[in-house]
């Protein structure tokens, strides 16, 4: 099905039919940057709600409670907070994510089993449930509240992350919006990251499941700041339907044209925190391409992405390729030397496992950009994959060193 996806200006997780956010200043965040640490995100309807959540094996209250609520497919809203993640407080925590919904349910008219909870900041502190009492009555959701929920979301983030996109096809329009959060504490399976997506297309549930898992493994599982996982994680997507257009099920005509917008929505978003990541002045971008599978690719495309001293000889733009051939090489999949190809840039400077002379200086400049492309060929197969990641800088270990201080 021929279809064009293109990027809304300005777009964001309002720009489908039927959504609005609002947000509003609680005092939760002592650090907030915009002055909004409280949100709520409304579909006028009912819809059909999936999420895909952290894989750390302690999980804060709001994903306990979104994940027992997900269990009926649906839901209206989501309230989310910044500067408490409301992680380690026991039964306590939990009765604190309920409130939250039901306060939040109360203020926009809806059943608070309709409500779902997100939360990121400081592990192991008491949500300050009357702060947040105060803030929910605040809180006037609009159309163009999307951007202001998008900064109500961040912590140690220094701009916020929103877009849109519209998809066309003969059978109609529909569109996907987004916003995300996510700074530091991030590493491939998810990381202390938070994503709302939103659209007006009338979604099974079954392949919204589907598709939120294949645009989630291609775009923020192949993201890595600093190799932790948050126990806050959560992408979460809401499809209300009011496009108007012939439900979308696995195999109908649009469903890969939904797949494809929503990869690009997600990817979009991945990069933004790859970008952002603490303390990061490059975004740095890895493909592996020629893996003898998809599995192979995706972990070498990881493990150098992740690679300490991969990020810190891009920070100090030092072409010091040998560390991208070691990260190769200890990713566990399955290397020939004699066959290796690297490039930094446009640059070659390994071919069929053995260095090419390349001019020192014009290395140093392609990696002194604002972004830093990477690529390998294996020549083991034909499967390749892309990962994300930010150099390391003196200003990541300033800002985790004094995090709650």
């Amino acid at each position: 099905m021929k279809a064009r996806i293109e990027f809304i200006p300005r777009g964001t997780i309002t720009s489908p039919k039927g959504v609005s956010a609002g947000a509003t200043c609680a005092g939760i965040n002592k650090q907030a940057k915009h002055e909004l640490d409280l949100g709520i995100l409304l579909s006028e309807v009912p819809s059909v709600a999936a999420a895909v959540f952290t894989t750390n094996r302690i999980k804060a209250a709001p994903v306990t409670l979104c994940q027992q609520r997900l269990q009926a497919g649906r839901a209206m809203a989501v309230v989310v907070n910044s500067g408490c993640a409301n992680t380690l407080t026991g039964e306590q925590g939990l009765a604190d994510a309920t409130e939250m919904a039901k306060l939040a349910a109360e203020g926009i008219g809806l059943s608070p089993e309709d409500v779902l909870v997100a939360s990121t900041g400081v592990i192991g502190q008491p949500l300050p449930m009357k702060l947040i009492r105060a803030g929910m009555k605040r809180i006037a959701p609009s159309a163009d509240g999307g951007h202001n929920l998008a900064k109500a979301m961040i912590t140690t983030d220094t701009v916020p992350k929103e877009t849109a996109v519209t998809a066309t096809t003969d059978e109609g329009e529909f569109i996907i919006g987004g916003v995300a959060k996510g700074s530091g504490m991030i590493h491939p399976d998810l990381a202390t990251l938070l994503c709302f997506l939103t659209t007006d297309a009338a979604i099974d549930l079954d392949f919204l499941k589907l598709a939120l898992r294949k645009a989630v493994d291609v775009s923020f599982n192949m993201v890595s700041i600093d190799g932790d996982t948050s126990p806050n994680d959560m992408v979460l997507i809401m499809a209300n339907g009011l496009a108007g257009n012939e439900t979308i099920y696995q195999g109908s005509a649009q469903a890969d044209v939904f797949q494809q917008a929503l990869d690009k929505v997600c990817i979009y978003l991945a990069k933004s925190i790859a970008r952002d990541g603490e303390g990061a002045t490059k975004l740095i971008e890895v493909t592996v391409n020629g893996a003898i599978s998809h599995a192979a690719a995706r972990q070498a495309a990881r493990t150098v992405v992740s690679s300490p001293l991969v990020k810190a000889a891009v920070h100090g733009s030092d072409p010091n390729w040998g560390r991208i051939i070691a990260a190769v090489g200890r990713s566990g999949i399955e290397v020939v030397e004699p066959k290796i190809d690297l490039y930094i840039g446009d640059t070659c400077v390994v071919k069929a496992g053995r260095p090419l002379p390349a001019n020192r200086q014009s290395l140093v400049q392609i990696l002194n950009e604002g972004e830093v492309p990477i690529s390998l060929n294996l020549n083991l197969g034909t499967a390749t994959a892309t990962a994300w990641g930010c150099d390391l800088s003196e200003e990541y270990v300033t800002i985790n060193s004094q995090y709650t201080t």
